[in-house]
């Protein structure tokens, strides 16, 4: 189950990106700007974006790929209200039957394929997360399969690898019903394999090489426990995307798993300095309530669970559902995790079962539901999530 858990936060923080090629010239650098838009936290003007390359191109997939990757990016976010889950649900099927049509019509290139595998890869995922393990395993074979014959279309493509590399890595980690499915559909998965690709594309890709980073920080911060590695890429990424207030707090946190606590400090000063620079109060609350939570999560990992609390009380007192409700899921579910730490196991449980129950749970709750089965111990690394 743990392994299922990490899966679904590894695939959440990303989308794969478009190779280049001739055909797609002119989309290209308008998806280009739109990716750096979603990375950089602006979903509204990356959708913009991407309607363009929509219009432009109505028979061509990548536009409906994109309008998806904006709805899942808002739910990477925390903006899990049935409406948007809906419209992720509409606009990932939509780029699978456009893709599809393009085969069947038997005109098809080698991108027609990539955004096919892309989409049917994140519809998988999506029934990942609904413990939909057949179809999920299924959609995910099917999406690999994509890929393989967008790579032998165009062998000199290594973004491609990005997905070839997260399902080997993945399928050979996988326990229990997964593990099952690996083996009756004689896909056994290779860990070195996966991360071999996975690096590859991080270093030659030309459009999907900080995705690859971003899903390697997330295997080294979280299940690797290469830390060094992990504050790398954590700070690569939060350099190149100066806006993302995520990628700046997993660079805290790996500097937290080094014990490199005055370089910890440097990160949390730098994000309230952004708070400072903010254009509006609302964006200026974002990154202040995110360095609160990167003060608490380094009080867990230091055993001063009461000061970890009173910084989570101080998020929660600040509490903005509409623009930030990951903010409110994830402080109550590490209230929780606190008093696991410190043993109060039915105080704990409580927290738990309040995110469980929680209209919006931000995504919280597959965290929740791994910490109602086994509680939090010390050093566990989604204390650090």
């Amino acid at each position: 189950m743990k392994l299922l858990l990490t899966l679904f936060f590894i695939l959440l923080q990303g989308f794969p990106e478009a190779s280049g090629a001739a055909a797609f010239e002119k989309a290209d650098q308008d998806i280009i700007r739109g990716i750096e838009l979603l990375y950089d936290g602006e979903t509204d003007k990356a959708e913009d974006v991407f309607r363009s390359v929509l219009a432009k191109k109505p028979q061509d997939p990548a536009g409906y790929f994109y309008m998806a990757m904006v709805t899942w990016s808002r739910l990477a976010t925390g903006f899990w209200s049935r409406e948007m889950v809906q419209q992720y649900i509409e606009r990932i099927d939509r780029t699978i039957s456009v893709a599809r049509a393009v085969v069947q019509d038997g005109n098809p290139d080698s991108f027609t394929y990539f955004f096919l595998g892309g989409a049917l890869g994140f519809k998988g995922r999506f029934y990942l997360m609904e413990r939909k393990w057949l179809s999920s395993f299924n959609l995910a074979s099917d999406a690999v399969e994509a890929l393989k014959v967008c790579s032998s279309m165009d062998p000199s493509n290594k973004d491609v690898l990005l997905g070839l590399g997260i399902f080997d890595y993945y399928t050979a980690k996988l326990s229990g019903v997964m593990k099952f499915l690996t083996f009756l559909l004689v896909h056994r998965g290779d860990r070195e394999e996966g991360l071999r690709k996975l690096n590859q594309a991080a270093q030659e890709a030309t459009y999907s090489s900080f995705e690859a980073k971003s899903v390697l920080l997330h295997i080294y911060l979280y299940l690797e426990d290469d830390r060094h590695k992990a504050l790398l890429l954590a700070r690569e990424l939060a350099t190149r995307f100066q806006r993302s207030r995520f990628f700046k707090y997993l660079e805290g946190v790996a500097c937290v798993r080094l014990d490199r606590d005055d370089e910890y400090r440097e990160v949390a000063a730098a994000m309230r300095a952004s708070a400072e620079r903010a254009d509006s109060g609302m964006k200026a609350a974002l990154w202040i309530r995110q360095s609160l939570y990167l003060d608490a999560t380094h009080d867990l990992f230091r055993g001063n669970h009461k000061e970890a609390r009173r910084k989570l009380d101080a998020i929660l007192s600040m509490q903005d559902p509409v623009n930030d409700p990951l903010m409110i899921a994830y402080p109550l579910l590490k209230k929780g995790v606190s008093y696991d730490l410190e043993g109060a196991r039915k105080t704990a449980l409580g927290y738990y079962e309040q995110v469980m129950s929680m209209e919006n749970g931000a995504g919280a709750q597959f965290l929740a539901e791994k910490f109602i089965k086994k509680p939090a111990l010390k050093n566990d690394p989604f204390i650090g999530y």
